[in-house]
């Protein structure tokens, strides 16, 4: 007889569907900054209006990704934090979450209006024109870049935050909050270590 490793408990488990999307976000975020923080400072030029475009589509679908994930994060409840975690702990978890999800609207619907009040409208892949949520107004534009970039700062600040809290849970608490969305490093028995 072979030994198969446990599975683990669907009450401490996300779903694969959360898992992938998690993880698709996560990584079109880091992709979307890098791009948006790469093209702002470059003179302008046909390459820095197909970055810009290229940036844009990344926000739409970004924020269709997280309409998704919301959904489906309402519809599936998602696993408990470790018993012996403390109260703050889990009050500093639930706020970032809610702050995450925020701003994963926020950044993208600021982008779609500033580009919309600087009279540039958003065309998704180059086909599907979306409507702008704003006349143009060079004034307002500038404001909502302002926004937008520190939105995308205060996002990259609470992304830094929680990856480090899931890296202390795992390495210092050594428990499976990092592992529920990375079942690979669960061990047989069900613990992280």
């Amino acid at each position: 007889m072979t030994s198969h490793p446990a599975a683990p408990s669907p009450d401490n488990s996300y779903t694969f569907t959360a898992i992938g999307l998690h993880w698709l976000i996560a990584l079109a975020i880091i992709g979307s900054f890098a791009l948006g923080f790469y093209m702002a400072d470059l003179p302008i030029s046909p390459q820095k209006l197909r970055f810009y475009s290229w940036h844009k589509w990344a926000g739409v679908t970004i924020f269709l990704f997280v309409v998704l994930r919301l959904g489906w994060r309402l519809a599936h409840r998602p696993p408990e934090l470790p018993a012996g975690m403390p109260a703050w702990q889990r009050s500093v978890a639930a706020a970032t979450h809610v702050l995450l999800y925020l701003l994963m609207v926020a950044v993208p619907l600021s982008g779609w209006l500033m580009s919309s009040a600087k009279g540039f409208q958003t065309v998704w892949f180059g086909v599907l024109p979306l409507p702008d949520l704003l006349t143009k107004n060079a004034e307002l534009g500038d404001l909502l870049q302002a926004l937008h970039r520190l939105l995308n700062y205060s996002m990259a600040a609470i992304v830094f935050a929680h990856l480090g809290a899931a890296l202390k849970h795992h390495f210092i608490d050594r428990d499976d909050v990092l592992a529920r969305m990375l079942p690979f490093l669960r061990t047989p028995s069900g613990d992280t270590q």
